[in-house]
């Protein structure tokens, strides 16, 4: 049975910086996109970063860029988010999701999901 188990989530005062993990388990995701999106209140669900399985090739989207990094250890079956420089518009549930179809940013190409990590940040 495959899992993907979030962490690092919290509370954080805006200006400040989290880091949040995403544990695989249950196969091995080393050669499949992985990525991540979050869902504020009322809002649908968009993709924050993706990046594909060597590493080499990233997404972000464009209120991250230069403030999200998206990262990735096969060995541990394990991708990262770093998040700097954190505003009260990025608060949000945030969900890993690993996607077989590639390299995208598209929602529905993601095949299985995490529970999901809350982050906010106060003003």
């Amino acid at each position: 049975q495959v899992q993907l188990v979030e962490s690092g989530g919290g509370l954080v005062q805006a200006g400040g910086s989290l880091r949040l993990s995403c544990a695989a388990a249950g196969r091995t995701f080393s050669r499949y996109t992985m990525g991540w999106f979050r869902q504020a209140p009322g809002k649908e669900r968009e993709a924050v970063a993706a990046i594909g399985w060597s590493g080499s090739i990233i997404y972000y989207a464009d209120s991250v860029k230069g403030r999200f990094t998206i990262s990735r250890d096969n060995i541990k079956n394990t991708v990262y988010l770093q998040m700097n420089s954190l505003e009260p518009e990025d608060t949000a549930v945030y969900y890993c999701a690993v996607g077989q179809m590639g390299m995208t940013m598209k929602r529905e190409s993601y095949d299985y999901w995490g529970q999901g990590t809350q982050v906010t940040v106060s003003s």
